[in-house]
Order: C-alpha cells, then structure tokens, then sequence
C-alpha cells in the first residue's frame, strides 16, 4: 500500500534532476517591421522546455553503451559528442538543440533564433537595464534579444518562462526522493510551496512580456508587425492509472524511470500543471498576447506512460510508439541530469509542428495535442476559449 500524507523535512538524495520552465511560442504578423531590414526572423526565448533540453534522445533505453539501441543521438560510433545535437551549448549548458522547437517547426521564416537558455528564470529574460540578470555567461535574453531586432525583421517571438521561478527541479527532486527514500507523498507540502511562489513567478513572466515589447519598440517595430505567443507547460508524466509499471517495488525508480505515487503523479498531470497552464493563459489575457496551451501535448507519451513502449533491442525507437519524454536518470548513467523531464527529439519536433500550427492562426489561443500512433504530423489544434 502507498505511504500517508506527510511535510518531513527531506535529506538530499544523490539525485538532482533537471528543471522544467515555462515556455512560449508565436507566430508571425504578415506586416513588415518598422525598422524594415534583414531577413526574418522568429526567436525563442525562455528556459529548458524551448531550448531544446534533452533533445539528444529519441526515446528511453536501459542500454548503457553504445548508441543505447540507437536512443542516443551523440554517439558517433565510438564516442559521445554532445555538441552533435547541442552545438557550442554542450558546453555551457544552455543546451539548445538542433531539434528545438523553433528549429523543427519548418519555413515559417527565413532565420529561426534560440535564444532560450536551460534553467533560465524570468530574471535573465528582463534586460539589464530593467533587472535582467546575466546567465551561463549571456547577455540577459532581453538584451540579446535587441541585437537580433536590428539585423533582423523578427516576425515571431516564441516565450517559455516560469517554470524555474516556481522551482520544479526541486518539486520534482522532492516527489522522487519522497518516493525512493521516505515512502511518502509530496504534493501536499508542493502544493504549499507552489502556491507561495505562483504569484510573483506570474508577475515575471508578465514583466518578461513587457521587456520583449520595450525591445521590439525601441529597435522602430509597431506592435502590429509581430506575434508574441506564450505557451504551457506538458506534463512529463503520467496519471497513475495510466502508468504501466506497478505502484509499489522498484520498476518505476531501477526500470521505467519515473519514481512517482499515483497520488503525486494524478496531482502533477490533473493540478499542478493545468494550475500553471491557468495561470499563464491569464498572463497572456492580461498582456494581450497569444497562448497556446500544451498540458495536453504529451498525453500518452509521457514517461512510463501505457501507450508508449520503452526502446530495446527488439523494440525500435520510433516517433509513433517511444516515450516522447527524458526518464530520470538519477546515477547519470545517459548524460546529464538537467535532461531529465524534458521532451525528447520526439517531444521537440512535435512542440515544432504546434508552432508552426499556431504560427498559421492569427488570432486566438489554442490547445495542442497529439494523435496516437502517430508522429509530429499528428500534431493538431483546439481552439480554447
């Protein structure tokens, strides 16, 4: 039977586990900027969930060598070079990847621009001027951001933010470890912590919206002749009903990579994240600017989710049956653990095809989902009211 309700103050697990964020995507105004020069552009901005975090893998594998039954998109045949699907942010660990959901949503212009950065709060979104804060040795994105503004026509400005303003490495750490170590449930004390701090990390993704607006005026854009969209976050997990390993041993911690009670995996999927998804839709409401809404987006490729298949050497990794999410890899055996929870090469080329679907919406805020059995293709829109 699953563990009572508890708020133990928790020891450290050697398990760091990396940070979900916020995120935004947009789509472009047919209009021509002010400033009128340059090809152009659409840039994403924000932390790990449009970054391209964890787009190394396609799926999850047991294997520990080799290409981990072609799961690992780094291994060269002999090594493990990150920077093949990181580039030069391998080594800060900004990770922006080649399959980021700005890179994968096809020509919805000319230059796609990351400018997010893995573990990014709202602080390092603001200018320099405003507060902004330097991170991973960048310049605040507002900043960068200013830059691309003058020697591009930026038709599209895609924002994921939040999520580490509200410290979900550390719901995550805490809920894993309450499972693993304490045989206790989290979400009650998580729910707490996030209700202290949902306020003022909304507060920041607003201001975040209002740097982008600054920027995009003082570099001569009017308002008309570009798309801010802000978008949610996807539930890397499960509900516990839909979890296809048993509740109680060690196949969701040593095997599936997911080591959650039902009770804490039912409030993560059913409370936290349509919480935050709320929340940000009345940001977006509030500063007048697209959302779309992705809590739904990985239903049914979650991590250990029953309608997806673990990869192995009988099972192939494909973007119609694989986990379209990074597992937690506590003992870093597979790269590192700021990859955990994150989408995957999967999970980022169907968050592109929702950009690209919204991109073709002018107006109005929209739900993406997938389509089961299918790859990003299946990717479609609701409108959401």
């Amino acid at each position: 039977m699953p563990p009572s309700s508890h708020r133990a103050v928790r020891g450290f697990l050697a398990l760091s586990l990396a940070a979900a964020a916020l995120t935004t995507a947009g789509g472009a105004s047919s209009a021509v900027a002010s400033s009128g020069s340059g090809p152009t552009a659409v840039v994403s901005m924000g932390d790990s969930y449009i970054s391209g975090e964890a787009g190394r893998w396609q799926g999850n594998s047991l294997t520990t060598s080799g290409s981990r039954n072609g799961t690992d998109r780094a291994w060269t045949g002999t090594a493990y070079d990150p920077s093949r699907v990181y580039g030069t942010t391998a080594v800060n660990g900004c990770h922006r990847s080649d399959a980021a959901e700005v890179k994968s949503a096809g020509a919805i212009a000319s230059t796609p621009i990351n400018l997010a950065c893995s573990g990014a709060t709202t602080q390092n979104v603001f200018r320099a001027s405003n507060g902004g804060v330097a991170y991973k040795g960048e310049a605040p994105q507002a900043d960068q951001l200013a830059a691309v503004a003058a020697s591009h026509d930026v038709r599209t400005i895609v924002l994921s933010v939040g999520g580490n303003d509200l410290g979900f490495a550390d719901i995550i750490r805490n809920c894993a470890t309450d499972y693993i170590v304490w045989y206790s449930y989290c979400h009650d004390d998580q729910q707490a912590a996030v209700d202290a701090k949902i306020d003022a990390a909304m507060a920041g993704v607003g201001k975040s919206v209002d740097e982008i607006r600054a920027v995009m005026s003082g570099a001569g854009y009017a308002a008309s002749s570009y798309r801010i969209v802000l978008q949610s976050y996807p539930s890397p997990i499960p509900r516990g009903a839909e979890n296809r390993y048993a509740e109680s041993g060690w196949s969701r911690t040593n095997t599936g990579g997911c080591p959650f009670w039902n009770l804490d995996s039912d409030w993560a999927r059913d409370s936290l994240v349509p919480q935050v998804a709320n929340r940000l839709k009345g940001v977006a409401a509030a500063k007048g600017v697209q959302f779309m809404d992705l809590r739904d987006m990985l239903q049914g490729r979650e991590v250990c989710a029953k309608a997806s298949k673990q990869v192995s050497s009988t099972v192939a990794a494909s973007a119609s049956t694989s986990e379209w999410a990074r597992w937690i890899d506590q003992n870093e055996t597979q790269g590192p653990i700021q990859e955990n929870v994150h989408p995957n090469y999967y999970g980022q080329l169907a968050l592109g095809r929702c950009l690209a679907l919204i991109h073709a919406q002018p107006s109005g805020n929209f739900s993406c989902r997938n389509t089961a059995g299918t790859g990003a293709s299946g990717m479609y829109l609701t409108a959401v009211s």
